[in-house]
């Protein structure tokens, strides 16, 4: 029977405080455990002995698993040990250029001319194989991205699965998607995808274009790309015609020649708005067609009438339970005035309970950081929300010595010139603003750059629709948060980026209507 310890302890950080990454390196002797009201559970950590992780990952290039021709490979790191897992291949523009020559041969010879019911055999196929791996490639995931097993093994992978069932039934259906119109494949798309859903934005983005009647390249982030090659061997097992799926991985300059090659059709990158924005640039005046799903800084709204502790944990599963790694993360929280205090409250206790360790434990709630550098992003946003004159509330969580971490917090007294409040910090640090009015709360909510998402919590049906209309935000959760289904678009507006992904309207960037 669980044993039930002492009150939470939180530390209440005033304006004068030492930098945030002075605070998140002190030395674990010298950290308070504050393990709070959370029950002491016995470690359960999810088995990976059996995982057959390669020293050295080749890229995928024509069905098969190829050195890359600079010999060149970089290590990809456990970001909750710092150990190295393996090292991967760094492909420059002559493997680029083999990988859509493979695509472009693949297009013409086989994937375009093959009727839609065909291509749809091969997708129902994949997404039966990746329910069969789902324990495996959510381990994978978890070691290599710092999530928490709870997030890979429950929410990613299911959804990685499902996108790839949701289009294989689109593949032979694709004159009832746009009616009164034909729609027509683009031919090679390059895809660009991040650190954050490395299998999940995989799916999103080769689901589609693949029912569709496209051939891929795909360039995993250069932190988390494991599971792609891991997915690399999937396409293996269920006999997808060489070349229709090409891999190459490495960092900025792999992109680049990727984005900038002649007979790409299409690019389509889920990323930071600096880095789309230089895309943009770069695709303007050619053929190619683009997609952008860009940066976010949601806003979540309670009004007096909602329900609270629903409301509250809607707040914990959208930026804590996922390291705030999401794009769509509620990072920013606006309480009416009448209910600020209870939410406070109830807020600081809840994240008091929070237990930060071992992702691959299942009773970790919040995983690690997927890179030093993000986490030095995340305490330089923190120090400025700090110098600014916010205040921050910090869970004390132990951290462990080795990883990247940082503890689950938030800042009060926020305004809307801080930082905090304009600038995605991809991290589990919630920025908390009030208002009196729901004027006042559409206002606030939409003042920033972004427009991916947003929450509405209240028990007025009315008021949600009232004030959903008048969000500037791609998706809006309505008493509920990050809640994903693959027949349901998602995309932004403003920075957030442009075109959609999910549902039939993710058919739409990878065909062409006549």
């Amino acid at each position: 029977m669980p044993r039930k310890k002492s009150r939470p302890q939180l530390i209440v950080l005033p304006r004068n405080v030492p930098a945030a990454h002075e605070r998140v390196a002190l030395p674990v002797s010298e950290r308070r455990l504050s393990f709070g009201d959370k029950w002491s559970y016995a470690p359960a950590p999810e088995a990976h002995d059996y995982i057959k992780l390669q020293k050295r990952y080749p890229l995928f290039i024509g069905g098969k698993f190829v050195a890359p021709k600079s010999g060149k490979y970089f290590d990809s790191i456990n970001p909750a040990t710092e150990e190295k897992l393996a090292e991967i291949a760094e492909a420059d523009a002559r493997d680029v250029d083999l990988a859509v020559k493979s695509a472009r041969k693949a297009y013409k010879n086989v994937w375009s001319k093959m009727p839609g019911r065909e291509r749809g055999k091969f997708l129902f196929r994949i997404a039966r194989l990746i329910q069969e791996k789902s324990r495996e490639l959510a381990v994978l995931e978890t070691m290599d991205g710092g999530k928490t097993i709870k997030e890979s093994r429950d929410i990613d992978l299911p959804l990685v699965a499902a996108h790839f069932f949701y289009y294989a039934g689109w593949a032979d259906k694709l004159d009832y998607a746009f009616p009164g119109r034909t729609a027509r494949s683009l031919g090679v798309a390059g895809q660009i995808i991040p650190w954050n859903f490395p299998l999940l934005m995989a799916a999103w983005k080769l689901a589609p274009a693949l029912a569709a009647g496209n051939t891929c390249v795909l360039k995993p982030a250069e932190t988390t790309s494991i599971t792609a090659l891991h997915l690399a061997e999937i396409f293996q097992a269920a006999e997808l015609p060489d070349g229709v799926v090409n891999i190459v991985t490495g960092a900025g300059d792999t992109g680049k020649a990727l984005v900038d090659h002649s007979d790409v059709d299409k690019i389509a990158f889920t990323g930071s708005t600096s880095v789309g924005k230089i895309l943009t640039q770069a695709v303007a005046g050619t053929k190619k067609k683009l997609t952008l799903e860009l940066g976010g800084k949601a806003a979540n709204i309670i009004f007096e009438d909602a329900p609270i502790d629903q409301a509250v944990e809607g707040i914990i599963s959208g930026i804590y339970f996922n390291q705030g790694h999401v794009c769509c993360a509620g990072s920013r929280l606006l309480v009416q005035e009448g209910v600020f205090p209870q939410v406070i409250r109830k807020l600081r206790d809840r994240i008091a309970t929070l237990r930060v360790g071992n992702p691959l434990d299942k009773n970790t709630d919040i995983g690690a950081i997927n890179s030093r550098m993000q986490l030095a992003k995340i305490c330089e946003l923190v120090d400025s929300g700090l110098k600014q004159g916010a205040e921050l509330v910090q869970s004390n969580a132990k951290l462990p010595a080795k990883g990247y971490w940082y503890p689950p917090s938030f800042f009060t007294g926020v305004t809307a010139s801080h930082r905090i409040a304009q600038e995605e910090i991809f991290g589990p640090v919630l920025s908390v603003m009030t208002f009196r009015t729901p004027e006042e709360a559409i206002e606030r909510a939409n003042n920033t750059p972004y427009g991916l998402s947003a929450g509405v919590w209240t028990d007025k049906g009315s008021k949600i629709f009232k004030i959903v209309n008048k969000l500037r935000a791609g998706v809006v959760w309505a008493n509920t948060y990050n809640k994903f289904d693959p027949t349901s678009p998602f995309g932004g507006y403003k920075e957030s980026g442009f075109g959609r992904e999910g549902g039939r309207h993710g058919l739409l960037p990878y065909v062409t209507l006549n």
